[in-house]
């Protein structure tokens, strides 16, 4: 590998080491990286056939070192240097919070997340996985949530194409031994993924498994999650999800819970612990929400828990939890049996105005009825719905914005709340849109602050039109609008 390494880029070096025996238990090595009086610790890892690599993510520009320890002599005080350089220009960085309820890149662009849902694309065939890698390079998309993970559930019976462990279904596997094959095929598509500037929101454990993946016992849960974490860390594009629906693991012949709330925050320490970075954390729910307020987590990863309403609950989760709320299941356009898979694609482009305007982000995903179970929220391929393009008009007002949208707040002294039937966002006084839903009305009287003046946009949400109207406005007035649903409108303070 060159000795050039871009800031935030991936260092990696690789040593020959002992292959008897089961490395994967008997080897700990780790090294220490150094540049000036910056100190870095990391994991190596063992990636079989006697070769051990150890992965840096660099955050300082100059010269960097490194020397190993180990309790094999042959792994123990090697060392090694490179030099960071500047980041190209579509490097940012890893993406953290920022203002409480936000996220931007660590060079400070800022992170508007529109994600989707592909289960388990990486475990389709490989023709599926280049299809949906075209597909998501035209989209609106710039996070994935993607499960390590094969997936045992409606329309998802096939057999992956690698697994992570050592054996088969039928022989069943060691979760003691890692298949490093897998685990080199999973780093291709975050690289991927990474290229195309799209998050890998990456699920850890899910329930839907008819592996044993689920149920591995706390030793070899904890062997798992510092293996991945030791070699994934050094991706800037990881967000680590600690599980998809953590309230459904549950033995359903005994009704007991496979992992309880302490398994949670004991596994969430396991990632904590080993990831240098510390990467963006988050834990996902079905019926039951977690307690979004505990210290590891960094921003709300929900699921909607009201068979009707759900981006509507945005501001309050904000509020709640203190956190950046991203509803990453607001259920799915498409067609199937399940209640979860079948809204139209205005209802998901509405649920997407809704959680933005209020000061959170929502994530796509489509089930649509394929006659080979094709179905892009597991397996990715192609988009089939109308909502892609009507999320890519939104992503284009908000990243047009002057900065990140807050749920309106009443001004001071105001006796009625003049948002109580608008949904209303707003960047301070500068900037705001009011949404009107599935609402149509033929015209809107305004009062906005009198000193300030605006330049007012129609927004059809769902034509993906703007319409700028005449001249400024300021104080009370009125607005004609074309009297259909799904219409915003956008006011930009005239400076």
């Amino acid at each position: 590998m060159s000795n050039l390494i871009e800031k935030w880029g991936l260092y990696e070096t690789s040593f020959k080491g002992p292959k008897e025996g089961n490395p994967f238990l008997e080897v700990e090595l780790t090294a220490v990286f150094k540049h000036k009086d910056s100190l870095v610790e990391v994991n190596g890892f063992y990636d079989g056939e006697g070769i051990y690599i150890v992965r840096f993510m660099p955050d300082i520009i100059g010269e960097w070192n490194f020397v190993t320890s180990c309790n094999i002599e042959a792994l123990n005080g090697l060392t090694g240097s490179f030099k960071c350089v500047e980041p190209l220009s579509n490097n940012h960085g890893p993406v953290r919070v920022i203002n409480q309820f936000h996220f931007e890149y660590t060079d400070g662009t800022p992170h508007y997340s529109f994600g989707t849902t592909c289960y388990a694309w990486i475990h389709q065939s490989m023709e599926l996985q280049r299809k949906t890698l075209e597909t998501l390079k035209t989209s609106p998309f710039n996070k994935i949530r993607m499960c390590v993970f094969p997936k045992h559930y409606d329309y998802n019976h096939n057999e992956p194409l690698l697994y992570p462990y050592e054996g088969s279904l039928e022989r069943g596997f060691d979760f003691t031994k890692f298949n490093p094959e897998f685990f080199r095929h999973l780093e291709r598509r975050i690289l991927d993924l990474q290229e195309l500037g799209i998050e890998c929101d990456l699920i850890l454990f899910h329930p839907y498994d008819r592996w044993g993946f689920s149920n591995m016992g706390k030793e070899n849960d904890g062997l798992y999650l510092k293996y991945i974490v030791s070699r994934l860390a050094h991706f800037r594009n990881i967000w680590w999800s600690m599980a998809n629906e953590y309230d459904l693991f549950i033995d359903y012949a005994t009704r007991i819970q496979i992992k309880t709330m302490e398994d949670w925050e004991r596994l969430a320490h396991i990632v904590q612990m080993n990831d240098p970075y510390q990467h963006l954390r988050s834990i996902h729910n079905c019926m039951k929400m977690y307690d979004y307020r505990r210290p590891w987590i960094t921003h709300c990863s929900i699921q909607r828990t009201d068979v009707v309403k759900t981006s509507e609950y945005t501001n309050e989760w904000r509020d709640q939890y203190g956190k950046p709320v991203v509803i990453d299941e607001c259920t799915y356009e498409g067609n199937i049996n399940h209640g979860w898979g079948n809204i139209t694609g205005q209802e998901m482009t509405r649920r997407f105005w809704e959680g933005v305007l209020r000061g959170g982000y929502v994530g796509h995903g489509e089930t649509y009825v394929h006659p080979k179970d094709i179905l892009w929220w597991s397996h990715g391929g192609e988009l089939h719905g109308t909502s892609p393009s009507r999320i890519a008009f939104l992503r284009k007002i908000v990243e047009s914005a002057p900065g990140a949208i807050n749920p309106a707040k009443v001004p001071e002294g105001v006796f009625f709340n003049p948002y109580w039937d608008v949904t209303c966002g707003m960047v301070g006084e500068d900037y705001y849109i009011f949404y009107f839903s599935f609402n149509q009305p033929a015209f809107r009287n305004f009062n906005m602050p009198k000193e300030n003046k605006y330049k007012v946009d129609i927004l059809d949400t769902w034509d993906m039109t703007i319409k700028e109207l005449e001249g400024t406005y300021s104080g009370q007035f009125r607005i004609d609008m074309p009297g259909k649903q799904y219409i915003a409108i956008r006011m930009i303070r005239v400076q």
